[in-house]
């Protein structure tokens, strides 16, 4: 794999991971909350945040799943086009060639040269159309099925983070050290997007912290108010 395949692949990677994290560790945190503040059984707590952890998981696979195989589709679809117009009106094609390379600079002989090289290639000519004419690179494009793995599992393992304290504690002590390990969680994923971007680090990892403790807030407050009319 050229390396700069390798390094968008891993950046997908990681993007997926941060996704389903993110998404699964919110949701079930705001979900946990409610429950615990509205009752005082343990085991309703552990039940629903078990309940909201599997769905939330399936549901971001499937998610992850059905997007990346429809951006594949498009992908695919563009390249069949492409290939029907290399073949139908060529003289077309070349011309768009002619013309990417004209915008670049180079001029006479040279982009004369550059024109027959890429057209002797029908291979190369997609590649190029689909790159310098559409903007559309095969890396940029998941296998569906990775994609809704690393998704589905990185979604079960943020959602479990604001679950397990529940396991072993008590619910006051439960809710608190749930609200802590989430923020610490997301702030952590917010400073490693950021090192993959050219964002500020403490800025991303504060901002993601503030999602998870804003999902404790109204989970907080909806438990509160459903256990006072229940």
């Amino acid at each position: 794999m050229p390396e700069a395949e390798n390094h968008s692949y891993s950046r997908s990677i990681i993007r997926d991971i941060i996704l389903g994290g993110q998404d699964g560790l919110v949701n079930v945190l705001g979900v946990i909350l409610a429950v615990a503040t509205a009752t005082n059984d343990i085991r309703i707590v552990v039940i629903a945040g078990l309940a909201a952890t599997f769905a939330e998981s399936i549901s971001m696979a499937a998610v992850a799943y059905t997007s990346s195989k429809a951006a594949n589709d498009f992908y695919q679809s563009r390249v069949e086009q492409e290939k029907r117009e290399i073949e139908e009106v060529p003289h077309l094609e070349k011309r768009e060639i002619r013309d990417i390379y004209y915008k670049k600079g180079f001029r006479g002989k040279l982009l004369n040269q550059i024109v027959r090289k890429i057209t002797s290639n029908k291979k190369l000519w997609l590649d190029t159309m689909m790159a310098e004419e559409l903007r559309l690179f095969p890396e940029d494009y998941e296998n569906p099925k990775k994609s809704a793995a690393v998704v589905g599992t990185a979604s079960l393992i943020g959602s479990l983070i604001p679950l397990a304290p529940f396991l072993f504690m008590p619910i006051q002590a439960g809710i608190v050290l749930s609200v802590v390990m989430s923020s610490v969680a997301l702030f952590a994923g917010g400073a490693v997007t950021a090192k993959l971007t050219v964002g500020d680090w403490k800025k991303n990892g504060l901002e993601m912290a503030f999602v998870g403790i804003s999902a404790a807030i109204i989970g907080y407050a909806i438990g509160a108010a459903l256990g006072a009319v229940v």
